[in-house]
């Protein structure tokens, strides 16, 4: 069954179908405006740490590691706890923008430090992945059809293992995989694949989102879809950010 399936993990195809109500009969259904809406209030969020935590980092010389760890271990601390308590996206969903907000605005203060301009340039080509996204989406140009889902979901899972292998090598001192940081051109066409993957599990996203409404998912799974749809984004533009500095540390 194709309903609900979707890339990201914290939009998988149980966390709607286990809360679809009676569609038509419940005024607190959820809607895919009032998804799209409530992602825009989280983004604002996530804005207003993001910009904290780049100012203390950038102009105070903040311990920028205790906001990388604390943004991200916090952040997901939270999703793991979403995973499995949709009910309480209306809370914990706001506290992990604010949270990842934190990380965000950190980590991309010291890429500035390193490559002035480019956290401008990676956030321009975040809005204009997702709009593209989106927009291609919508006019039905890619479908979400399964051959397309199974192949996204297939290529996000390895990735996740494989960044999960080259971290467990790391703790023992093993760093052959460093083209994951480093310009070269296999590196750089490695990032490139990876933006690639992030972009289309917006596809995944928003057809999954687009489904849950017609299905009559509560209310609060609004939140949920928009949480959801805020991992890939922060994902997205950490790849991005990634890229672009490869790129640049070859200029």
């Amino acid at each position: 069954m194709s309903l609900f399936k979707s890339g990201n993990p914290t939009l998988s195809e149980n966390k709607f179908r286990d809360t679809v109500i009676n569609i038509g009969t419940n005024e607190n259904a959820m809607t895919l405006s009032g998804t799209l809406n409530k992602f825009g209030f989280l983004f604002l969020m996530l804005m207003g740490t993001a910009f904290y935590s780049w100012k203390e980092v950038a102009e105070n010389g903040a311990n920028v590691m205790t906001m990388v760890a604390g943004g991200a271990i916090g952040g997901f601390v939270i999703a793991l706890v979403l995973m499995f308590k949709r009910e309480w996206s209306p809370y914990l969903a706001p506290l992990y923008a604010l949270l990842e907000g934190l990380f965000i605005g950190a980590i991309s203060a010291m890429f500035n430090l390193a490559y002035d301009g480019i956290v401008l340039q990676a956030v321009g080509l975040t809005f204009g992945v997702g709009i593209s996204m989106y927009f291609l989406y919508t006019l039905r140009i890619i479908r979400a059809t399964e051959k397309f889902r199974a192949v996204v979901m297939t290529a996000t899972m390895g990735i996740a293992v494989f960044y999960l292998i080259v971290w467990v090598m790391s703790l023992f001192g093993y760093n052959n995989m460093s083209f994951i940081h480093e310009g070269s051109t296999f590196g750089i066409v490695f990032s490139l694949v990876v933006v690639v993957i992030a972009a289309l599990n917006l596809i995944l996203d928003f057809d999954m989102i687009e489904q849950g409404a017609a299905a009559g998912a509560p209310k609060y799974m609004e939140w949920y879809g928009a949480f959801g749809l805020m991992v890939t984004f922060v994902w997205l533009y950490l790849e991005i950010l990634r890229l672009l500095s490869k790129i640049s540390s070859r200029n």
